[in-house]
């Protein structure tokens, strides 16, 4: 017999320090749901109150929970350098249609190191025009860094806009080697 509430969405929820500050991960049964850049209290807050909306449940905050515990391994070995890839379980569901497949694309296809243009990334899924579209879907990318919407540059060698701010970016892709280190 099953549990009451036992297939009740739980989303979990914590702040891991990085060299690019706080980054809020959350997370369900199903996988890492949800990287947040620059998470101060306000922008936690906001972050958790969309979840919580999206989701249809209130997030927790568990920094133990199992479900965190592989997302935030990785995240640190990262950002130490010792990791350049991840290959934790990601649940979609914050993202759908054309941004997924975009995504999904995204962090199969370029892989630690590399860069991608716009441009290039539409012609993978099939949509040769959809430059555009594919920063629209970078903008929405709910797993940032994860999901390394940072790899996508311009055509033209310019860096692109970035969700986490253009030195987040920078730093990112300094820290991936495809970058000097800023010097400030």
């Amino acid at each position: 017999m099953d549990s009451p509430g036992q297939y009740e969405q739980l989303v979990v929820w914590t702040v891991v320090g990085t060299d690019i500050g706080p980054l809020l991960l959350a997370a369900t049964r199903e996988g890492l749901v949800n990287v947040v850049f620059h998470a101060t209290d306000a922008t936690r807050d906001r972050a958790l109150e969309r979840l919580a909306a999206r989701l249809g449940t209130e997030p927790v905050e568990a920094p133990g929970s199992p479900l965190l515990a592989e997302a935030i391994r990785q995240v640190e070995a990262y950002f130490t350098g010792r990791r350049r890839d991840f290959d934790v379980p990601l649940d979609w569901s914050l993202i759908s249609g054309f941004n997924r497949q975009v995504l999904r694309e995204l962090a199969s296809g370029v892989p630690f190191g590399q860069v991608v243009g716009y441009g290039d990334l539409a012609r993978r899924v099939g949509q040769p025009g959809a430059a555009q579209a594919v920063g629209m879907a970078m903008g929405a990318n709910p797993l940032p860094v994860v999901v390394p919407c940072h790899r996508v540059v311009e055509s033209d060698g310019g860096i692109g806009g970035f969700g986490g701010g253009v030195g987040t970016k920078r730093q990112l892709l300094a820290l991936e080697g495809v970058l000097p280190e800023p010097l400030f």
